[in-house]
């Protein structure tokens, strides 16, 4: 059975197994926090216990976010920047009725990554 998943899988015309694994494999999902834990403890090594890998990162995304929070940049030599952006105020539409709404002045989070870091995508 020759299927859409077969092709972008195998690039040829045989037929192909399709199991969640395979397809899982094929798609792009983004590293979610236990998994960033757990590549934490594997490159820390064996004696490092997940609990401490876990209270590493959850100490570094705590300083960047109350480093961030005063306004500061957070600056990571090889990685990126952390840093706040200004949003303006400005005009909006509402996109059940269409008529225009004022949209307040926000701040946001912005990263920068490094040029090291871009080159390396």
């Amino acid at each position: 059975m020759l299927t859409l998943w077969s092709l972008l899988i195998n690039n040829d015309t045989r037929p192909v197994k399709l199991t969640r694994e395979r397809i899982k494999s094929t798609l792009i999902t983004p590293m979610n926090k236990a998994e960033l834990i757990d590549a934490v403890q594997n490159t820390l090594g064996g004696e490092t216990s997940k609990r401490a890998a876990g209270d590493a990162v959850e100490a570094v995304l705590a300083a960047i976010a109350a480093t961030v929070a005063k306004g500061d940049r957070v600056q990571l030599v090889g990685f990126g920047t952390f840093k706040v952006a200004h949003r303006k105020a400005r005009t909006g539409r509402n996109p059940k009725t269409g008529e225009a709404m004022a949209i307040g002045a926000s701040k946001t989070v912005r990263f920068v990554c490094s040029v090291g870091l871009k080159k390396s995508l």
